[in-house]
Parts: C-alpha cells; structure tokens; sequence
C-alpha cells in the first residue's frame, strides 16, 4: 500500500556528508521491501540518528548512492560518467534495492569490452618470449596466432595445445618438445622446422606443408603424432 497524506512529508538524508531531501514515499513506495523502506516507512521506527541540521545519517558513499535515490524517484537507471557501476550495484545490494541490481547487472555486463580474439603477431609475441625467463614454461594454450610469421623462433617447450596456429610461417623455427596437442596447423609451414619429441596428438595439419623436418632425437626422444590429421 502506498504511503501518502503525512507520508510524504519531506526528509533531508546525510548521506557521507552530502545532503540529499527527497519525499518519504519514494523511499518507501518503489522498493517497499528495502532496508530504506523500513527505516522510513514509520516515524522513529528503527530510531534514525540525525545531525545538528536534522538529516538523517546513513554511512555510505554519495557518489553511489545518488543513482539509487533517483531511480526511486523515476524508475530509471541512470548513472553519470565516471560513477563505477559495481559501486552502485554494491549499495543496491545494501539497500535491497532487488528490482535495481538486476538492472545494474545487466548494465555492467553491457559495458564490458568485447573479448579480443584479434590474432597474436610476431612482434607482440616475441616481447612474450623475450619477457620470458629461459626456465619458465611459455603457456599460449587455445591463443589465436592465424596467419603469424613465427619462422626462425625458438620455441622449445612452449604449451601451444589447442592453440590456433592455421596459415602461420613456422619454417625453421625450433618447435623441440613443443605442446601441439589438438592444435590447429591447417595451411601452416613448418618446413625445417624441429620437431624432435613434439607433442601433436590430434592435431590437424590438413594443407600444412613439413617438407625437411627434422623427427629424429638421438637421444631416442620420440614425436608423438598420434592422431594426428594430414590431409592434402
């Protein structure tokens, strides 16, 4: 039930020091369930302490909590530049403002930027490797190198599983004990390239060209190919 009559008499709030008035009705009609609905819907109800001008004290940010104030007043979520949506959502979720933070969840989800699958190059790769510690493992499980020239490059030991590694220049380059598995190498040249005990478990190298690689370890370290796709 709304409030209205003596109930929407005007309320000044201190809010971290800022001074916000507002109606006691759109604090309690929009989100009747909220903590600000209960602390205002009765007079004296939940003993709200007051400063020396007769706000009323709430300890909380009033950079955040402006948004929330006016969508009581409006119903709309509106949230000026430079304001962090996740600080607004944390004090909606104080307030148990419920029907706001589906709002701002939504609204933070939109604002993320969109996830970069653009692929790595040679020269952001090389910064990688060079930014490298010679004992550190290089992990670029699943990365996105399409079309890069990785050619002459040392990459012993480099985890490249489920990487997309499709049209790259990978000639001369030094793959020993390289992590291959179920990478795609479609249309790629690996030609002189080492592959002395090169994990390639399904991995696809359909169109790859391998002409002059080197398999062999006189160590007696194997590559392991199986499963492997060589298609023409």
């Amino acid at each position: 039930e709304e409030l209205t009559g003596s109930h929407t008499d005007w309320l000044t709030l201190n809010v971290g020091g800022r001074y916000f008035t507002t109606t006691r009705s759109t604090l309690v009609n929009k989100e009747p369930d909220s903590m600000l609905a209960h602390m205002f819907k009765d007079k004296d109800a939940w003993g709200n302490k007051q400063d020396h001008r007769g706000a009323f004290l709430i300890d909380r940010s009033p950079e955040y909590f402006e948004p929330i104030l006016n969508y009581l007043r409006h119903g709309q979520l509106i949230v000026n530049d430079g304001i962090n949506l996740l600080g607004v959502l944390e004090e909606a979720r104080f307030f148990g403002i419920d029907s706001l933070i589906e709002h701002l969840e939504i609204a933070i989800k939109n604002s993320q930027p969109a996830e970069d699958h653009s692929p790595i190059s040679r020269k952001e790769f090389v910064r990688f490797l060079l930014a490298t510690p010679t004992k550190s493992e290089l992990r670029c499980q699943g990365l996105n190198f399409s079309g890069a020239d990785l050619s002459r490059l040392d990459l012993r030991y480099i985890n490249f599983k489920m990487a997309n590694l499709s049209r790259c220049n990978l000639a001369h380059a030094n793959l020993c004990c390289a992590n291959l598995e179920r990478a795609d190498l479609s249309g790629s040249v690996l030609d002189c390239a080492n592959l002395q005990g090169v994990k390639m478990l399904c991995s696809n190298a359909e169109g790859a060209s391998l002409k002059g690689c080197n398999f062999e370890d006189p160590s007696g370290l194997k590559a392991n190919l199986e499963g492997k796709k060589f298609l023409p």
